[in-house]
């Protein structure tokens, strides 16, 4: 009898979570389990803000996915997937294809720029681990220059940030740290650096709660950054951007580095692939199966569920995702097994944490509010049990984040 064949696309939270937890369900002899992913690593997306600020080096934020699959019970492969062929059953990849009877879709998502003009070509983005290279070496490139110019371009030293929400803040309490080293290691002047964050929202943080919100802005403006909140971005071009607040005329802010952080949407392949979705995002069922389909699941970043207390989507979050990529096992070992009751998701919220650089941070831990130095130390302890999750102590001590304060 031919053993069901599980297939796997996209190695990040999600993906990687449903992996480790089906090789530890499922015997060899009921199933081939098979992981595809672009990318021979998997890199902790929640991490990417401290490689791009240069606080943290690219490669500490990945690890290898050898160190966590059971190579006798996964197959891996290393490819890009391009299509979902759901009538034959078959994921089409760059170099060839692989047909599947359990799929679970776990690519993650996409920068969404919300059609503003110039941002795909002139904006850096915080989205793998070369973007966050890219940009890391662009800053420190501006500084480098900006040093050796005879007539001096202050707009090299302006960085401005597109959005206030997680990904914004966290990368702008880095930016704050790294910046009086850059000035120290490029001899210039920490006064000529002007960092200016944007946020198309009437606060910063939205739906965060507002005593932390407030907590976060005031330390940022302390270690000098500017907010224009209720502000959009209108058009990035190669010297900056253009901004307006309401209904006012478009004015200029020069910059030699423009980071996008404000919006995220689901893979494009979801789309391309025939699946119904909003903002490449599919609105799953509660077993975390596709509508329509009872082989295919989708957990991480293009899955949608909406929180039925306040009727609005739950956050893409790796919390989230990894808690999915559990459920997900535990229903195709279900499937697998002929059980006919599945699972439903409901995520466990034990708390939102937001790093403002390395010793400060705000968040919400099981309903109390934290700042400071003791919201930091969650922080680590929440990337720490990432890590434990999927790999174990041995993970966690190879890539673990140890420095308390």
């Amino acid at each position: 009898m031919r053993k069901p064949k599980i297939v796997i696309v996209g190695a990040g939270y999600g993906g990687l979570m449903t992996t480790v937890r089906l090789q530890k369900l499922i015997g060899v002899n009921e199933a081939d389990i098979v992981l595809v992913n672009k990318n021979d690593y998997h890199y902790e997306t929640t991490w990417l803000h401290e490689a791009s600020a240069g606080t943290l080096h690219h490669d500490r934020v990945r690890y290898e996915i050898s160190d966590v699959i059971d190579s006798s019970k996964v197959d891996f492969v290393q490819d890009t997937v391009t299509e979902i062929n759901k009538e034959e059953k078959k994921v089409i990849l760059e170099k060839g294809e692989v047909d599947y009877d359990y799929l679970v879709i776990a690519l993650g998502g996409e920068s969404e720029t919300f059609g503003i003009k110039g941002l795909k070509e002139y904006a850096f983005g915080i989205t793998s681990v070369n973007s966050s290279r890219q940009l890391r070496e662009h800053i420190e490139y501006q500084f480098a220059t900006y040093n050796m110019e005879e007539e001096k371009n202050d707009n090299r030293l302006v960085i401005v940030v597109g959005g206030a929400g997680f990904t914004g803040i966290e990368f702008l309490g880095e930016l704050t740290n790294r910046v009086p080293e850059l000035c120290q290691e490029y001899d210039v002047d920490y006064h000529k650096v002007k960092i200016i964050c944007v946020e198309a929202a009437p606060s910063a943080l939205p739906g965060f709660d507002p005593e932390l919100v407030n907590y976060a802005v005031s330390q940022l403006e302390r270690k000098g950054v500017e907010f224009l909140i209720g502000t959009a971005i209108k058009e990035c071009n190669p010297d900056g951007i253009l901004v307006a607040k309401g209904d006012e005329e478009p004015h200029e802010i020069k910059a030699g580095t423009v980071v996008w952080a404000a919006g995220i949407r689901g893979n494009a392949i979801i789309e391309k692939s025939g699946f119904e979705a909003m903002r490449g995002r599919v609105k799953v069922q509660l077993d975390l199966r596709v509508p329509g389909f009872e082989n295919i699941f989708m957990v991480g970043d293009s899955s949608l569920m909406i929180n039925e207390e306040i009727n609005r989507p739950y956050p893409p979050t790796a919390q989230i995702a990894m808690q999915q990529g559990e459920v997900c096992a535990r229903n195709i070992t279900a499937l697998i097994r002929n059980q006919s009751e599945l699972e439903s998701f409901k995520p466990d919220i034990k708390g939102t944490v937001c790093s403002l650089g390395e010793d400060d941070a705000i968040g919400v831990v099981y309903g109390k509010k934290l700042t400071g130095k003791k919201a930091s130390l969650m922080k680590k302890v929440v990337d720490n049990r990432s890590l434990y999750m999927i790999g174990g102590a041995g993970l966690v001590l190879k890539k673990g984040k140890f420095k308390v304060f």
